[in-house]
Parts: structure tokens; sequence; C-alpha cells
């Protein structure tokens, strides 16, 4: 019985991933292509911010800013 729930959990599991996929239309690709739907809507602010969070904080994490908390390199 375990098997036949785990089964029936999969198989809804895959039909709901299924049907979230759909073709976009040509006139709906101006719409997605817009600056507002960028997973980075402003990059270079993102990178200004992530060079300033590197200096104040010594934080190297994912950024490639390291040094003190002077703002140099």
């Amino acid at each position: 019985m375990k098997t036949e729930t785990l089964s029936v959990m999969l198989l809804i599991a895959l039909s709901a991933c299924a049907s979230a996929c759909s073709p976009v239309a040509p006139w709906q690709r101006g719409t997605l292509a817009k600056a507002s739907m960028a997973l980075e809507p402003n990059p270079v602010q993102s990178a200004f911010r992530g060079h300033i969070n590197g200096s104040r904080e010594a934080a190297s994490g994912s950024s490639s800013a390291s040094g003190g908390g002077c703002g140099c390199y």
C-alpha cells in the first residue's frame, strides 16, 4: 500500500509540473522582455550595492571584493 501511495503522489507531482509549462505567444514576448521581468532589473545598482557591502562588512562571500573596511581591494 505504501508503494501505491508513493506512485500516486509522484504521478500527481509530475502532472502538476508538466501542466505549468505553456508556450508563449508572439504578442506576449514583449511583456516578458520588459526590464521589470528580469531576474536582476538593475544590474549596475546591484553591483554597486555588492561593492558597498563588501567594503563595509569585509564580506567576501559571493562578491569578488576583498579587503578591510577601507573600500580598497
